[in-house]
């Protein structure tokens, strides 16, 4: 039989050897599974569902402690083929294609992240027509990131194979049965791993190449596809089915679609694909969907042109994110001049509702409230503002105008909802409280929950978070928690520093008071413990019930001119989401970044015990260190003889900073740390580092971010920033250290999370070179790289859907900011 005509080059069901048949994907098919999906290549269909993850159903299996139990089940329906014989369950060849199926989802599924449980994939192949293995692996991956599990990357599968010497992707039934030798592959897209080979015959070294690229380059086809039908998913309340066509290899489709990381544009951190963006508002997780909505200039990228709105996106996993319409617009009275910063709240029956500032006709702050239009939408894509509002207006007693920023709201032991709104009350900074039965109707406590009368004039509160902590433990409880084994969170903002502060206390409910853990640091808010040393600004958290944690975000502005920002056509962006948890000390949060980010590593190098001496350099290769997630781990042997004395005068960490947070300077005990986006003749470089002092008879550790000599660029900003880390280093001898860097932004955790900084940079060797990464220590005495990893980072997809950065919006974008201004 002829399988290729020789004349015409086409196959027997009309494809050219290269071509793949039509993909049809749909999503959601098993009601009461997890996950789900139906998957056809050509008229091969199969129908894949997921359960868990969920606790472990046979008590009899061994439970892993560190990692999710994976289990897999293949069957062919009896009407799949012409044979219609009935098949045994647990036959020879079933058992083998489940073991394959279970090995190949393995290397994909962050099985770590959820441990003692337990994950199920059931398949059925509902009609063969060849490729039946590739089918239900594409059909498994599909299901999996329907149920939410978190993983590397999609896996994705294809075959080829050699007939009439001529290689032919993507065999159908009849070539499958032609007796010449074919190859199954499956890889992870992103980071070009092949996880999965098969082969049921020998082939020659340069034709097996041939074969073998092939199937890859189908294997990629179909991870964009099915990227497509995830961000389809995204993008409708219904069922997905949609419809891919394959052309030829030489025409790979693709979702390249990608911004281009120019102008410091970041790879893996939330940013619209244009415009301003500043304050996160309402982050939430609701019906299987996180949501994150901010403050948003749809018209340009500077804060004062134009009216902000809030802005909107979702996700399946706080990692790639797809942009939909505003949320929020200055439409009505009570939000003409502006829909400014606010909360999300869910309200009984699962109805979520945005508690929100709007700036009035007489541009005065005032309180409003908005509900999804419909909940059961899992994109809350319509919100309606009820005639009531200005629910709550600015009372007689506040001063300046500052009366903004409502908290997510919470249920006390008597029913009745509370929201903190940051004010100004007669020149006092407060935290007050309100309470309502309806959340329509809100009166205000007698007392607030904080005021500052220490605080100078000048300095104004904002974007309050308050929120419970489990004393023991790193879950998170609800917003409403509170009783035994429960304390409590105050974060304020405060606009004069441009920093969080934060402090622990316990809250009684029933008088609405707030007890400081740390009553010695005094009522103004600018002594507590920083929520962030750094950049990052305006923090929101929210309860994330998919993973029982608490997630936070904070807007890091940019730190060059406006020209630039009006050149790029965008401005800000969000930190990296955050887990927070209360430390054992029961004084200080711990702050990591989610676990997801993993799911972007890619490429990875390591050191293990390499000794860093006075003065020495040691660069990391191996990885493009400008879009990287980089752990270390430092030994300090020579704490007491090189530790050098602690100033005093040094407790507050700017002054500091000014004096000793130059990494270039030698010291005892460091400057040690990392070197960052740095050029390759070290004109530019950021520096994270630790120094170590001796104070009282104890040691100090202080961790700082040195950008003084970050870019060669003017009008960027260049100072140090730093602040102390809480850890007992006489103890350890050591530290951990990691960093989060992508282009622009470098964010940085310092003992295990217990103190973080962030910042921007703009090196301009960026434009056309690569950066650098570097291990240095200008310490008088050696330090001990006792561990190091760094992983490149894939790019994540973040709001690219509505990106359209072509010269002629660049042009328009520009005109539009310049008359703006004018």
């Amino acid at each position: 039989m002829e399988y290729v005509n020789a004349l015409t080059g086409f196959r027997v069901d009309g494809r050219r050897p290269n071509e793949m048949r039509q993909l049809k994907g749909e999503i959601g098919v098993v009601a009461r599974a997890d996950g789900s999906a139906l998957f056809e290549m050509g008229n091969t269909r199969v129908i894949a569902a997921v359960y868990g993850p969920r606790e472990v159903q046979n008590k009899g299996l061994a439970v892993n402690s560190k990692e999710a139990l994976v289990r897999c089940e293949y069957r062919m329906a009896e009407f799949s083929t012409g044979d219609r014989r009935r098949k045994p369950k647990g036959d020879r060849r079933s058992t083998e294609i489940s073991l394959v199926i279970r090995q190949t989802m393995e290397a994909s599924i962050l099985t770590h992240l959820m441990p003692r449980s337990q994950i199920d994939i059931f398949v059925q192949v509902l009609q063969a027509d060849g490729g039946t293995r590739s089918a239900c692996i594409n059909a498994a991956t599909l299901a999996l990131a329907d149920a939410g599990i978190p993983m590397r990357d999609i896996v994705t599968s294809c075959s080829a194979g050699y007939l009439c010497s001529t290689p032919l992707l993507d065999l159908n039934y009849i070539e499958d049965s032609a007796g010449g030798p074919d190859v199954t592959v499956g890889i992870l897209a992103k980071i070009d791993k092949v996880t999965l080979l098969q082969m049921d015959a020998k082939l020659p070294m340069d034709t097996f190449e041939n074969v073998m690229e092939l199937a890859i380059e189908g294997c990629k086809a179909i991870a964009n596809y099915i990227r497509e039908v995830k961000i389809h998913l995204l993008l409708s309340p219904v069922t997905v089915g949609y419809f891919f066509s394959f052309c030829s290899s030489s025409q790979v489709c693709s979702m390249e679609g990608k911004l281009r990381l120019h102008n410091g544009r970041t790879a893996y951190h939330f940013q619209p694909a244009k415009n301003w963006q500043n304050d996160p508002n309402g982050p939430l997780y609701h019906n299987g969907v996180y949501h994150l909505f901010f403050q948003y200039n749809p018209h340009g990228p500077l804060f004062d042109t134009g009216k902000l709105s809030w802005g909107h996106s979702v996700s399946g996993d706080l990692v790639n994110w797809a942009a939909l319409d505003t949320a929020l617009d200055p439409t009505d009275p009570f939000d003409v001049s502006g829909c400014w910063s606010g909360s999300a709240t869910v309200l009984p029956g699962d109805r979520p509702a945005f508690l929100y500032t709007g700036k009035d006709t007489g541009r005065v702050q005032v309180q409003n409230v908005a509900f999804a239009k419909n909940p059961l939408d899992p994109l809350l894509r319509e919100w309606e503002k009820p005639s009531c509002n200005p629910i709550i207006p600015i009372p007689a007693d506040v001063t300046h105008n500052n009366f903004r920023d409502p908290s997510t709201a919470w249920l006390g032991r008597d029913g009745l909802w509370r929201v903190v709104i940051a004010a100004e009350v007669n020149g006092v900074g407060s935290a007050l409280i309100y309470r309502s039965a309806d959340f329509l109707r809100w009166e205000r406590n007698a007392a607030p929950l904080h005021s500052s009368p220490q605080q100078p004039l000048g300095t104004t509160l904002e974007c309050p978070d308050f929120f419970p902590v489990a004393e023991h433990g790193s879950e998170a409880l609800d917003t409403s928690a509170n009783g035994t084994g429960v304390r409590h969170v105050l974060k304020l903002s405060e606009l004069s520093t441009h920093h969080d502060f934060y402090m622990v206390g316990r809250y009684d409910d029933l008088e609405d008071t707030f007890s400081p853990e740390e009553r010695e640091l005094g009522d103004d808010c600018r002594s507590w413990r920083f929520l962030d040393y750094g950049q990052a600004y305006a923090a929101k958290s929210f309860f994330d019930a998919r993973r029982n944690r608490r997630v936070q975000w904070a807007w890091v502005h940019e730190y060059d001119s406006r020209a630039d920002d009006v050149a790029k056509g965008w401005s800000g962006i969000q930190t990296f989401p955050r887990k927070v948890w209360l430390d054992g000390d029961g004084k200080q949060l711990l702050q990591w970044p989610v676990d997801e980010i993993e799911t972007l590593r890619t490429k990875r190098v390591g050191l293990q015990g390499t000794v860093v001496k006075a003065g020495g350099l040691h660069e990391i290769v191996g990885i493009a260190s400008s879009q990287a997630d980089v752990e270390v781990v430092f030994e300090i042997p020579n704490l007491e003889e090189a530790a050098e004395c602690f100033d005093p005068d040094w407790l507050d960490p700017k002054k500091l900073c000014r004096e000793k947070g130059a990494a270039f300077l030698q010291g005892g005990v460091g400057p040690f740390g990392l070197l960052v986006m740095a050029s390759g003749d070290l004109q530019e470089q950021t520096a994270v580092f630790f120094r170590v002092f001796k104070y009282q008879g104890k040691y100090k550790v202080f961790m700082c971010t040195d950008l003084t000599r970050s870019s060669t660029k003017a009008e960027v900003s260049k100072n140090a920033y730093g602040g102390f880390v809480d850890v007992d280093i006489e103890k350890d001898k050591s530290i951990s250290l990691r960093t989060l860097i992508d282009h622009s932004v470098i964010e940085s955790f310092g003992g295990g999370g217990r103190s973080c900084i962030t910042t921007r940079v703009y090196p301009e060797h960026a434009a056309s070179s690569n950066s650098h990464l570097y291990v240095f220590n200008n310490g008088s005495g050696m330090v001990n790289v006792s561990k190091l990893e760094a992983w490149e980072m894939a790019t994540a997809t973040v709001n690219v859907a509505d990106a359209d950065l072509d010269a002629l919006d660049l042009i328009r974008l520009t005109e539009t900011c310049q008359d703006g201004a004018d």
